[in-house]
């Protein structure tokens, strides 16, 4: 294995699927979990199988920070539920991306993918018509496995009308907004449009709230559902890329001598009101700057 000192830059998931898709934009692999991504040494964590919520995540964060002492970077990158609304048109597919509590007050430019996604992203993406969001009265029942096209039905009552995106506009987008995490998933499409409409929320997860207080870290999320009663597979596998390719955009915007200039995550600690040098490198690699 590499020696664990030489890695800054934290990934971390939350399921397998998350992880096979940050593998996929990996430039070399070392022994052990650390890896190459562009310049930077990144150490690739996921938590253990089956395990979800903000405790478990905790406990990977300080097991990380326990090994890889020099980390000064630290990114969330996992599936989550989206809360489209009026004012944030959010698709399947599109990333989320949040830098939590610590600078939460701060304004800061949304800016659209970094670059055009990958081949693969686009090969991969299910049809366009797959992607339906329902009238939040219409209920699929949890305890049946049948298409929700079958269920629910796709007649223009039961579905939001959303025009279709248009060639040169990003797809998948970035959205910069507020993540709300929570020990279970969010499944009512009610509380979700209420949330949204109250306080901005614009995804809903089950991990990031575990790592705050123990990581200055970026959330990056892929959306694979819209946070109602319809769970299902279909997209999380295309989230998780368009996530982890975001993830690898951002990276290659930052040098690796602007990571090392940063104070070590594990200093940064007391600090969780403040906001963290860590984070401004991401922030000024997003604006360009």
């Amino acid at each position: 294995m590499s020696d664990p000192r030489v890695y800054t830059v934290g990934w971390i998931c939350a399921i397998s699927t998350e992880h096979v898709a940050a593998r996929a934009f990996l430039d070399e692999i070392h022994e052990g979990p650390g890896i190459f991504i562009g310049r930077h040494h990144v150490v690739i964590a996921v938590l253990p199988n089956g395990e979800y919520g903000t405790a478990f995540a905790a406990s990977v964060a300080r097991d990380m920070l326990h090994s890889f002492p020099n980390l000064r970077i630290s990114l969330m990158v996992v599936v989550g539920g989206g809360a489209p609304s009026v004012k944030h048109d959010i698709r399947l597919g599109d990333i989320v991306y949040d830098f939590g509590k610590t600078i939460q007050d701060q304004r800061f430019q949304t800016t659209g993918f970094l670059s055009q996604p990958p081949m693969a992203l686009q090969t991969a993406r299910p049809a366009p018509d797959r992607d339906r969001l329902y009238q939040s009265r219409v209920v699929h029942d949890s305890d049946d496995d049948c298409d929700c096209a079958d269920i629910c039905g796709n007649h223009p009552s039961n579905l939001v009308a959303r025009r279709r995106r248009l060639e040169d506009e990003d797809n998948p987008a970035g959205h910069y907004g507020l993540i709300a995490a929570a020990n279970k998933l969010m499944k009512d499409a009610s509380v979700r449009d209420k949330l949204a409409a109250e306080k901005d929320v614009l995804c809903f997860e089950m991990e990031a709230a575990g790592l705050m207080n123990h990581f200055t870290c970026l959330a990056i999320r892929g959306i694979c559902d819209y946070s109602d009663t319809r769970k299902n597979k279909e997209w999380q596998g295309y989230a998780a890329m368009t996530a982890a390719a975001y993830a690898r955009d951002l990276l290659d915007r930052i040098p690796p001598s602007r990571v090392e200039r940063e104070k070590k995550t594990s200093e940064l600690l007391p600090m969780s009101d403040s906001i963290s040098a860590a984070s401004h490198a991401i922030v000024s690699a997003q604006e360009g700057t």
